[in-house]
């Protein structure tokens, strides 16, 4: 496409650097290709708040057209605000415009199929099939596509929350928490701050102008949330969250400003719902054995699987779980929608303390604790990617038949289990990375996993490149 590599196409849609690796026409042709996926019915469009996201409106908007959709605007929303949208409009589609966690000069398309449900895997194959092959169903001229523009998605979402049943407002308001919200100058701008009014909390606002200018990293890690610690700290705050671009995830900082990873918010609210309704829970193979003692302590089951949403959502289905999600902060509520949902989280998250009546420090002290570490390794090309992984299988296959201790689960990419300690490495369906996920008893042993297993790779990486 050009000299600076093509577009990621994955599970979660098709992402790339605008001006660079996004090439327009390249959203244009998969937005017809889903307008024949559709069959050129009903298809809800919203977007995040990048400043891309007008341009990559007008071309999802062309390939809709020219498939005869009839289209019904959202406007800047959430992703799981569009997504539960295109369950109570009855849609037979959604396209979502956003990146995500991706940074600022990245956007993409996220797509799912009737009524905001996440593609199956089947789905996937045929929207693929649709677009390598340009099978277009392109609609004559007296039968082009319309559109709708709706503006009360937000509303709606609200309300959806506030009738939850695990939600006390009086108890909430009585307990008269004080928080401080960053949004990241994302999509959740439109909705958080106004949901933890109506919980009835005292709200400080941190970068809550919805202008596609981020202030921090997209991806709300602790590295980039020291504005928001230093403001929990000095208002005397019950607790900060921070969400991603298009808030489908919540990550939280403590009242004494200490940041914490997506895999306490995961922790948190399965605690929390799995004390309200017993049934199974399911996460990714990446996320926290907190969740394995969590799961063991409420007497229910912990399936693991891929790391995505869309493999979590149809494990929830088959095993019709409670609750799920993953290690990034990323929560599905079934009794919501079959998605991540990042504004539900703070509702969950805030009732948890309330009922609690503890601070977030002494709810962190009451949990198992174990310690994570994550890297990523930087790869030309997701072809590099995928026989850097076969490599490292083969040398931890090797030490294996050499009688290692540890045992190897290939669910998704290699993670090589021990005892008291994991380690996971697979390719990113976001970046052009490797990742790697470790997690041990202690932050030295975690990172030292973490470091070694990175060290192979480089080594194996370099053999590969001669």
């Amino acid at each position: 496409m050009n000299k600076t590599g093509k577009p990621i196409i994955s599970v979660s849609g098709v992402r790339g650097e605008v001006g660079t690796s996004l090439d327009i026409r390249v959203i244009t042709q998969f937005a017809m290709a889903f307008g024949t996926f559709v069959g050129g019915k009903t298809v809800i469009v919203g977007r995040d708040s990048r400043t891309s996201s007008p341009m990559l409106r007008h071309a999802v908007l062309a390939g809709l057209f020219a498939t005869g959709c009839h289209v019904i605007d959202v406007g800047l929303c959430p992703t799981p605000t569009i997504l539960l949208m295109a369950k109570a409009l009855r849609a037979h589609g959604s396209i979502t415009i956003t990146a995500s966690h991706n940074p600022v000069a990245w956007n993409g398309i996220e797509f799912a199929a009737a009524s905001g449900n996440l593609l199956t895997q089947t789905e996937r194959d045929e929207l693929l099939r649709i677009h390598e092959t340009e099978d277009f169903a392109l609609a004559p001229w007296d039968a082009q596509g319309t559109i709708e523009i709706h503006e009360d998605a937000s509303a709606y979402h609200l309300e959806q929350i506030l009738s939850a049943p695990w939600l006390e407002l009086d108890l909430i308001q009585r307990t008269d928490l004080k928080v401080v919200i960053d949004a990241g100058n994302g999509a959740g701008c439109v909705i958080s701050p106004f949901l933890l009014r109506k919980l009835g909390c005292e709200v400080i606002e941190l970068n809550c102008v919805a202008d596609g200018h981020f202030r921090r990293s997209a991806e709300p890690t602790p590295e980039a949330l020291d504005e928001l610690c230093k403001t929990v700290l000095a208002s005397g705050a019950d607790i900060g969250f921070a969400h991603d671009g298009d808030a489908d995830r919540l990550v939280l900082v403590t009242e004494q400003g200490v940041p914490l990873s997506g895999e306490w918010t995961l922790a948190f609210v399965v605690d929390f719902i799995l004390g309200k309704t017993k049934g199974d829970v399911v996460a990714t193979v990446s996320t926290s054995r907190m969740l394995d003692d969590i799961a063991a302590n409420h007497g229910v089951a912990l399936h693991r699987t891929k790391v995505g949403v869309g493999w979590v959502v149809e494990k929830m289905h088959e095993v019709k779980a409670v609750i799920g999600g993953e290690g990034t902060g990323g929560v599905i509520y079934p009794n919501v929608h079959h998605t991540t949902d990042g504004i539900t989280s703070i509702a969950a998250i805030v009732q948890y303390l309330a009922e609690s009546g503890s601070t977030v420090t002494q709810l962190i002290e009451n949990m198992p604790q174990y310690q994570m570490c994550r890297k990523k390794l930087e790869i030309p090309s997701q072809a590099v990617a995928t026989r850097l992984v076969d490599a490292a299988l083969a040398v931890y296959e090797k030490e294996q038949d050499a009688g290692t201790e540890s045992i190897l689960d290939l669910t998704d990419g290699v993670k090589r289990v021990w005892n008291d300690r994991w380690v996971n490495i697979r390719k990113s369906g976001t970046e052009p990375v490797i990742r790697i996920f470790s997690e041990a008893p202690t932050p030295e042993e975690a990172e030292q996993l973490c470091n070694e297993t990175l060290e192979t790779l480089i080594t194996l990486m370099k053999q590969i490149s001669h």
